[in-house]
């Protein structure tokens, strides 16, 4: 049957304090890391995006920083709606790994990640958000809400 707006709008089942402290928590951190990409880590962020995106590297930075507050503004404030917005907070940070990658990749110095070993060390933090997105949101849990 296919997705309708009001089974995607429907208030989703309740969910365990635990998942809804990981998904406030996450929100938090999303809203911090976007303002952070128009402010003071701008230059940081600047060596994440891939060389070979087609679009000016400062534009990246901007506009994937106002993604990421208004991501983080719904997982704080749209509980209702925690599973459709943890399967695309989740998507986000699948499509923001290239990033992670090119950094590596590209030996670019950021966040105190000066060399390839701490590089290295990172990429594996990108699917545990994944991870911890459908988790705190239940979205993979609840998942058949949305397709049956």
């Amino acid at each position: 049957m296919p997705l309708s707006l009001k089974r995607l709008l429907a208030p989703a089942p309740p969910t365990e304090t635990k998942r809804t402290l990981a998904r406030l928590g996450l929100g938090g951190i999303l809203v911090f890391a976007g303002t952070s990409h128009l402010t003071f880590a701008r230059k940081d962020f600047r060596a994440q995006v891939p060389p070979w995106l087609p679009l000016p590297v400062d534009l990246v930075v901007v506009l994937s920083g106002i993604v990421e507050i208004a991501l983080g503004s719904a997982l704080l404030l749209l509980g209702r709606q925690r599973v459709p917005v943890g399967w695309i907070v989740a998507t986000f940070f699948v499509a923001i790994f290239p990033g992670n990658i090119a950094q590596y990749a590209e030996h670019r110095d950021a966040f105190g990640l000066d060399t390839d070993a701490k590089r290295l060390a990172r990429l594996p933090g990108q699917p545990l958000l994944v991870w911890l997105a459908l988790w705190s949101t239940g979205a993979w849990r609840d998942r058949r809400r949305l397709t049956s």
